[in-house]
């Protein structure tokens, strides 16, 4: 086997410059420096967000390619500036690699994170680059803007409001089992397409910060999180933020017809699929219900799902579902905690 030519930084850094480098006038000096110097908008707030990715905690790179990694962790941390109601703007890159790391595979890397930013337009504009022992670490930071005073919170939901949940839950969970048991696990009436569909949602998930600037923008969302570690975790942070209770009402959670069949075939309640599943990194929000109207029509001349899966309560009420028995039950956190 040949052996592979060594990293060299500097050689490396040139040529992510290169490749992924482009940045408008805002940017007055982006990669090659000791700091990236931007303009900031006029009139607007900084949001700032960062997230860390350790291989064998965060991805396998037996079920992920390289480009996938980079992909889910840009998606990462625009739904993190999307739950803020802000727009993304500015991205960099932190990684330490391993000696089996190789120029290709970190090109194709950056490749993933460009292609989920670029829809966006968010710049590259720098980063670090270090040497690991045995294992991969990323780490982006993205940055982004909103109107001043109108930057979403966890913290301000009100008994009487409304939840609301973008798209459809506990995807991802199923694409990763999919892909974690490959076909040991046998799922014989699942077909080919929901199989795709569903790890597809796991690999190549979708941030929303378009949603999320017509919600801050509009003043439509009194709090808002995006669900990263699972709809019962990250709902528990919302109501421990706004000192608030909540019910979720199990026939309203929005399911996929991929998910639906896979827990068939799996024999699993989707409800705790949807409850516990997390990297859908849709947004989670509550409305107060004289803007119900509004945000129904902004969402639908936006082309925008969104689903009412519940109303916030007093904060004696706690944290509970009522299933579809009928039957009103706490929920536990069974998402997932990192530590």
């Amino acid at each position: 086997m040949a052996r592979q030519p060594r990293l060299h930084e500097f050689r490396l850094i040139e040529q992510l410059r290169r490749a992924f480098g482009r940045t408008g006038a805002a940017v007055a000096r982006g990669i090659g420096d000791d700091a990236a110097v931007i303009a900031p908008p006029k009139g607007r707030q900084m949001v700032l967000t960062t997230d860390l990715l350790i291989e064998g905690v965060h991805f396998d790179l037996r079920t992920a390619s390289f480009e996938e990694i980079g992909y889910k962790a840009a998606i990462a941390n625009l739904s993190d500036i999307a739950a803020m109601g802000a727009r993304p703007e500015y991205a960099l890159v932190a990684i330490a690699l391993p000696a089996s790391c190789t120029t290709p595979r970190i090109l194709r890397l950056y490749k993933g994170i460009m292609g989920a930013c670029r829809p966006y337009r968010v710049a590259l504009i720098g980063g670090d680059t270090s040497v690991s022992p045995n294992k991969l670490f990323l780490s982006l930071t993205v940055t982004g803007s909103v109107p001043a005073g109108c930057a979403l919170m966890r913290s301000g939901a009100q008994a009487g409001d409304l939840l609301y949940v973008t798209g459809t839950l506990g995807d991802s969970l199923a694409g990763l089992a999919l892909l974690s048991h490959g076909r040991r696990r046998a799922t014989p009436s699942l077909t080919s397409s929901e199989r795709k569909f569903l790890v597809g949602r796991h690999r190549r998930p979708i941030a929303h910060p378009g949603l999320g600037q017509l919600l801050s923008e509009h003043r439509l969302a009194s709090a808002a999180i995006d669900i990263s570690d699972g709809l019962s975790g990250d709902l528990h942070h919302l109501c421990e933020q706004s000192r608030i209770g909540v019910e979720i009402d199990a026939a309203a959670l929005p399911l996929s017809p991929a998910l639906q069949a896979y827990a068939r075939a799996s024999r699993t309640d989707p409800v705790a699929l949807a409850l516990q599943g997390g990297e859908d990194y849709e947004l989670l929000f509550t409305v107060p219900p004289a803007k119900r109207r509004t945000l129904h029509r902004l969402a639908r001349r936006a082309g925008r799902r969104l689903t009412c899966i519940g109303m916030i309560r007093p904060e004696a009420f706690g944290v509970r579902v009522r299933e579809t028995t009928g039957r009103l039950r706490r929920l536990p956190v069974t998402s997932y905690v990192h530590f």
